[in-house]
């Protein structure tokens, strides 16, 4: 996929992203097997994996808005296998042929402020498309950030650092195990990936490289129409709250408040697409009450976000509370700001 640098990864990601003709290829039949690989280093996925060099045919690409992990760095790579393509799809998450992976590298850094001084891996997540559908494989990375073992139980990890705000945050960080993973990855019966949607790959990175227009330009995938759709920047000010903040809860949420998702029973469907205004919240009333809702008796009460259940799910690091319910230990506190100013824009008669 897409020959671009992840933003601020000079530790990271090497002065060559994209596809590397010197490397061999990743091992197809490691890729395949019917068992996960032991070891990350066992799929061939990086020419030089303490420094993320790609090996051949793997190609780093980001999101224009990533979802939110207490803070996590992201590093994201693709490899689809020989001359195959990908089939391009204006609303979902492309159909990508069988033996494609996905590779997601969450790292830390001890001031979040400064990212690339004294990065460090913590965990890499594996999306593989198998012969009977995608499959999710966490790998936990050691302390020399040199190798990363299969962790299928998921792991506990204690970080300490300074946020991107200047605070001091310690926090029990959470590698999901293999089922969880499935969860946000539900839809319907099947596993599919969330990110590399259209919308969500249609930018410029830094280079200026439009990441779409390069991954056709690579025979990566076909079809990418004159005007594909793309979302707002959610940190882009200048632009309408409105659609940030749909934006915001697209990338965050929608993958399981969804009509096929693992919270499909709220009725909460949080998708960019989605056009319903009681589907998105708006004057909505839960499905269920209880601890919850906080008291509250609308989702999204316009103009009200102290009373909107949302604004209070958001705003709450408590288990059985807080929203998202996995991938997050600590509230996000700019995300939540977004979600507030947006609900207070809101005309109270909608």
């Amino acid at each position: 996929m897409i020959a671009r640098f992840v933003l601020a990864v000079l530790l990271l990601v090497p002065a060559c992203s994209g596809r590397t003709d010197e490397a061999a290829p990743p091992s197809l039949e490691t890729i395949l097997s019917d068992t996960p690989a032991k070891a990350l280093s066992d799929y061939g996925l990086f020419a030089d994996q303490a420094r993320a060099q790609p090996a051949k045919g793997v190609v780093a690409y980001d999101l224009i808005n990533p979802l939110f992990s207490d803070h996590a760095i992201k590093h994201r790579f693709v490899f689809v296998p020989g001359d195959q393509k990908a089939k391009y799809s204006s609303t979902g998450a492309f159909e990508f042929p069988v033996g494609t992976v996905l590779v997601k590298t969450f790292s830390f850094a001890p001031d979040m402020r400064a990212p690339e001084t004294g990065q460090y891996k913590v965990e890499t997540r594996l999306l593989i498309h198998k012969a009977d559908g995608w499959a999710a494989f966490p790998y936990v990375w050691n302390a020399a950030g040199t190798e990363a073992v299969y962790a299928p139980a998921g792991k506990q990890v204690d970080l300490d650092m300074i946020d991107p705000a200047g605070t001091p945050l310690s926090i029990r960080y959470a590698v999901p195990n293999k089922n969880q993973c499935k969860t946000c990855h539900q839809s319907g019966d099947a596993v599919l990936p969330i990110g590399p949607k259209a919308r969500n790959l249609n930018h410029d990175g830094p280079a200026g490289i439009n990441q779409l227009a390069d991954w056709q330009r690579r025979g990566m995938i076909d079809g990418v129409p004159v005007h594909p759709p793309v979302v707002p920047a959610v940190w882009d000010t200048s632009l309408p709250v409105e659609s940030r903040a749909r934006a915001y809860l697209d990338i965050n949420c929608a993958h399981c408040h969804k009509a096929d998702g693992s919270a499909s029973n709220s009725g909460l469907w949080l998708g960019w697409t989605e056009s319903d205004p009681v589907k998105i919240g708006l004057g909505k009333h839960p499905t269920a009450a209880g601890r919850g809702s906080g008291g509250r008796i609308m989702v999204v009460e316009p103009g009200q976000p102290d009373q909107s259940i949302l604004v209070f799910r958001m705003a709450s690091d408590e288990a059985g509370i807080a929203m998202p319910e996995l991938g997050r230990s600590v509230i996000d506190e700019d995300g939540l700001a977004l979600i507030r100013e947006w609900i207070e824009s809101l005309d109270v008669q909608e």
